[in-house]
């Protein structure tokens, strides 16, 4: 599934928007430890639970209460788990970008992995009630908030 394409209204269809799960604490601080190491403000973000969110779900004919996954729009193409992950970090300043070496991995052994952290992350990390409001620093880089929670 990594690398379809989905069909985004304008302005959507040309940025890279990673969506994630706005209820989960390990997504929450991954989207703040990624926004903060975007120094050229590429990424934009949403939850899935938003309708760009929910969207792009129905498009990838994932279910749209099982939000357990990534999901990077690059510039209308969309791609899920551990693939998703490793292509943002090569925008990433520092090393970050050197992770993405592990694409050579084939994506179904990498994704066991990431499977496991996705069905302990509430145990582990804990879950709000809500999806959470940004950052005031990094409100302009949120897109699509979802209308309730």
């Amino acid at each position: 599934m990594n690398g379809q394409t989905v069909q985004l209204a304008a302005p959507y269809d040309t940025m890279q928007i990673p969506l994630f799960e706005g209820v989960c604490v390990l997504c929450n601080n991954a989207v703040d430890f990624v926004l903060t190491r975007d120094k050229q403000a590429s990424y934009r973000v949403a939850p899935l639970q938003s309708d760009l969110g929910q969207q792009v779900l129905a498009q990838l004919g994932l279910p749209l209460d099982e939000l357990g996954t990534v999901i990077f729009l690059d510039r209308g193409t969309a791609y899920i788990k551990s693939t998703a992950m490793l292509l943002v970090s090569r925008g990433l300043s520092g090393a970050w970008p050197l992770a993405s070496v592990f694409l050579l991995v084939p994506s179904p052994l990498r994704d066991v992995t990431y499977d496991w952290i996705g069905r302990n992350r509430f145990r582990w990390f804990g879950r709000s009630d809500s999806c959470r409001l940004p950052r005031e620093a990094d409100r302009e880089r949120y897109l699509d908030f979802p209308s309730a929670p």
